[in-house]
């Protein structure tokens, strides 16, 4: 074959490799490493023992002739124990090594002969922000920065915005000037996106709700440019999240929040404000731990969020009080009037105009099963579930500007719930094969059915006017009667590592099937 011909199956191979693994995404770590002799010449053929006790991880893997390591598909978090053997040298060992999501930590030694006393040696620190292993700007959240770090919402969100590219304007979904639906995310290696890409980037975002909950997760990776092939699918950035696996150790975890309107500031630049009425109640708890030590292990997780809002802090205009800053436009005796002939001529229930409020609730859980084979495999299996509904009023906007405000009143029943539910299965096989060779397989099927529930019978919508200014809105919610959306999510994806002296080469597949169905009928 000539030389042109060559460099064009070369590229045209490279070109089919990066299409294939255009979707994967990272749910493990690296170890990497060079052992050195005195002279500081490599060692080919030291023995590498890479442990992690209470996770039953126990791999060996050796040194090629560069006196270079490299062990893929590690569990993240730690503490990891790695130790080097060699012989006619002594042992060397370091502890407490902490592996994060994505990220190839490196760890060299220098072997010392036995015929030399040695002192104590003292590791002071390693960089994990600066080395010669980063593959792009990329943040990582720790499981010790997710438990230390203060959150008001429990929100992933909260974390995500350390991104040093995190837009300060929109909590955590926007990176590097794009939009958050332009971001790519996954849970465990599935694409956890919103497929359809309504309101929200990622499930549950329409009701308001955390897909997965904050005490659930291990550690979070934010890439904004990596220059790795199994990251792709993104312009603003993909954020990886690993859950949290069960160990040797018995761990658990029993959490409540809450917080109502008297926790709210009342005044602004000190002018007294109307605060609504608020009550939030978050709370859940988790369990982890072996069903056999160091070889089967579990973790659960369940939470809730209730809440309810005050759908607005103004109210009709009587004749007392027509001073209050909270107080609208609209006339008391109007509402009353307008309910009154809608229910005595027609029969419709209009509901309240005011002095209700609007509930927001949602119930999430996740259950992990990890099995360590043998030491050079492991597989695991994850299922989660999202059930959340909001209610919300009528639209602000659609239709002319429709409050509720100073302008315009609306009543109760002319608002919608909107309800999310989701289902995500999936399970995961790692393996190592000797020094050389790792694979990793995944496959996720996911449900997501999305709708909406308006408050009221169907009824025409009614829009009245005063001084040409939208005044009282009544009768059903015009756009979410048959709004309806279920979408069916299949991911497959393979990636197989081949290592070599100076290089590393991944050759794998990935397949998404993604199925719709939408519908959309005005009243």
């Amino acid at each position: 074959m000539t030389a042109p011909k060559l460099t064009k199956a070369i590229l045209s191979a490279a070109f089919c490799i990066t299409c294939l693994l255009a979707n994967a995404q990272v749910t493990t770590s690296t170890l990497s490493g060079t052992v050195t002799g005195t002279d500081g010449k490599p060692l080919n053929g030291a023995t590498v023992h890479i442990t992690f006790a209470n996770a039953g991880i126990n791999k060996l893997t050796t040194t090629n002739s560069n006196g270079t390591f490299l062990v893929p598909n590690l569990r993240v978090g730690g503490p990891y124990r790695i130790a080097v053997t060699f012989t006619g040298y002594q042992e060397k060992a370091e502890d407490n090594i902490q592996l994060e999501l994505g990220q190839n930590t490196p760890v060299d030694f220098k072997l010392e002969t036995t015929s030399v006393n040695l002192e104590a040696v003292v590791v002071t620190g390693r960089s994990t922000i600066f080395d010669n292993q980063r593959t792009g700007a990329s943040t990582n959240i720790t499981s010790r920065q997710l438990r230390q770090l203060p959150t008001i919402s429990r929100s992933a969100d909260d974390y995500t915005r350390l991104t040093p590219s995190a837009s300060a304007t929109i909590n955590g979904t926007s990176f590097a000037g794009r939009n958050g639906q332009y971001n790519n995310y996954s849970l465990d290696g599935a694409v956890f996106n919103n497929p359809f890409g309504l309101d929200a980037p990622t499930p549950g975002g329409q009701t308001g709700s955390q897909p997965v909950s904050l005490d659930a997760i291990d550690q979070i990776q934010v890439n904004i440019a990596p220059y790795d092939v199994t990251q792709a699918g993104f312009t603003g950035a993909g954020i990886n999240t690993v859950t949290k696996s069960g160990t040797n150790n018995f761990a658990g975890t029993v959490y409540g929040f809450y917080r109502n309107q008297a926790l709210t500031g009342k005044k602004v630049d000190g002018n007294k404000i109307a605060v609504p009425d608020l009550t939030q109640l978050q709370a859940g708890f988790s369990l982890g731990g072996a069903i056999k030590k160091s070889k089967l292990f579990y973790f659960v997780n369940f939470e809730t969020e209730q809440r309810e809002d005050a759908a607005s802090s103004y109210v009709a205009r009587n004749a007392s009080n027509g001073g209050n800053t909270n107080t609208s436009r609209v006339l008391e005796s109007d509402l009353t009037a307008v309910s009154s002939i809608l229910k005595s001529k027609y029969g419709y229930e209009t509901g309240p105009y005011q002095g209700y409020n609007l509930k927001q609730t949602n119930y999430k859980w996740l259950g992990k099963i990890d099995w360590v084979i043998n030491d050079n495999n492991s597989l695991s299996f994850t299922y989660n579930g999202l059930q959340a509904t909001k209610e919300k009023p009528a639209h602000p906007n659609a239709i002319r500007r429709r409050g509720p405000d100073y302008t315009t009143m609306q009543f109760k029943n002319s608002g919608y719930e909107i309800e999310n539910k989701l289902q995500s299965f999936g399970a995961e096989l790692k393996s190592n094969f000797g020094s050389k060779f790792a694979n990793k397989f995944r496959a996720v099927y996911s449900t997501f059915r999305d709708k909406r529930n308006p408050f009221s019978t169907p009824f025409p919508v009614l829009n009245i006017l005063k001084y040409g200014t939208m005044y009282i809105v009544a009768g059903h919610e015009p756009f979410s009667i048959n709004n309806r959306l279920n979408q069916d999510a299949l991911q497959l994806t393979d990636n197989f590592n081949i290592i070599l002296p100076n290089h590393t080469l991944t050759i794998g597949t990935s397949y998404e099937s993604f199925k719709f169905a939408n519908s959309f009928n005005l009243t």
